[in-house]
């Protein structure tokens, strides 16, 4: 999306600011949302500073979305692409993601968290 075009999603996730969600009747696992704007730079040029998380009771991180810090590129012919600052978590592992745009972002993170919920026992 080029610097000039409005994201209309982008009110959306900025909405979720603070926003503490329980996932399940049992409440073992939750997510939450910290998304806030920025001034546009090399490492943020979307202008946001977000973390998009699912954890489990015992407060694991097991799925996260964030532009926290640079991931490095893996190997292999997809490891020669440019490091990233958006990179995705899910379990143990950490992967560089593309932000695209504030709903792809949501929809992206939203499935991730059903399949480790599914992984974890279909507790959706």
């Amino acid at each position: 999306m080029s610097a000039s075009a409005r994201d209309p999603s982008l009110d959306t996730l900025l909405d979720l600011d603070g926003q503490f969600l329980v996932t399940d009747e049992a409440g073992r696992y939750w997510v939450r949302f910290k998304v806030r704007r920025v001034e546009p730079t090399a490492d943020r040029p979307h202008g946001l500073d977000y973390v998009l998380t699912l954890h489990s009771a015992s407060n694991e991180r097991l799925v996260g979305f964030d532009n926290a810090h640079v991931v490095q590129p893996t190997g292999g012919l997809s490891g020669k692409k440019r490091q990233s600052r958006d990179p995705k978590h899910r379990l143990r592992r950490v992967r560089p993601y593309e932000y695209k745009d504030a709903a792809t972002l949501l929809e992206d993170f939203w499935r991730e968290v059903d399949a480790v919920l599914e992984e974890k026992g279909g507790d959706k």
